[in-house]
């Protein structure tokens, strides 16, 4: 795909979501894309490889959750995998301070290219379990937000993202189509942890049929201290 159409059809589809990308911005989705693409030949980070796809798919839903945070705030992108929705957050957002956490040091190496070539601030990343990472104390309750895409089922996700989050933040999980059965089974598991679900947002991205939920949890107790458990646990032994 030609820079030129990348940047028409990127700023259309931002734009459904009211976000109006400047041209700075759209040149570092482009380098974004370019260095995913490169990258993606020597390790596995997506099986998503037409521009258009990635496109819709990755940075258009990552932006879908844009609506929800305001400037300022601190945030953990938690199990970032290539940097969705963390790196596409971040080149939107002013003065937001975004962490993005993974397990796997090769991706994180990917991960700090884009930040490089780009010169992306207020973005770093950290190589953490996330059990692990939420039981110190650095960045146990410390964050505004937590969100993840795509990473767990809700009952296990919230054990890795409500430890993070303090009192009166949120978690922002990112989901697809069919998740009723996912929510009331993790109704236990956020009353535990301290959350209260405030929204589920159902809709399709932006020229496509493709159905995408958002749920909004507030942190209103503080987790006890248990929890996350030892690393594995949570998905081995999920809370229901």
């Amino acid at each position: 795909m030609e820079k030129e159409q990348f940047f028409n059809n990127l700023k259309v589809y931002a734009n459904e979501l009211n976000i109006e990308l400047t041209v700075l911005q759209l040149e570092k989705f482009y380098t974004y894309m370019k260095l995913l693409l490169e990258w993606n030949e020597k390790i596995n980070l997506t099986a998503i490889t037409e521009p258009e796809e990635i496109i819709k798919k990755h940075f258009v839903d990552s932006l879908t959750i844009k609506k929800y945070i305001k400037d300022n705030l601190a945030i953990i992108d938690v199990g970032t995998g290539a940097g969705f929705p963390g790196i596409p957050l971040n080149i939107v957002l002013n003065d937001c301070k975004i962490i993005l956490l993974d397990a796997l040091n090769k991706r994180l190496n990917f991960l700090n290219e884009v930040i490089k070539q780009n010169n992306l601030q207020n973005l770093e990343t950290m190589h953490f379990r996330a059990e692990e990472a939420g039981k110190n104390e650095i960045y146990r309750e410390k964050f505004d937000i937590a969100t993840s895409r795509a990473v767990a089922p809700l009952n296990v996700l919230v054990e890795y993202l409500l430890p993070f989050v303090k009192i009166g933040g949120k978690c922002i999980c990112m989901k697809g189509s069919n998740i009723e059965e996912e929510i009331e089974n993790s109704k236990k598991a956020i009353n535990i942890l301290g959350g209260k679900i405030e929204k589920v947002e159902k809709f399709c991205l932006p020229e496509t049929d493709i159905v995408r939920n958002i749920i909004v949890i507030t942190k209103i107790n503080n987790t006890p201290a248990k929890y996350p458990r030892k690393a594995g646990t949570p998905s081995k032994e999920p809370i229901i």
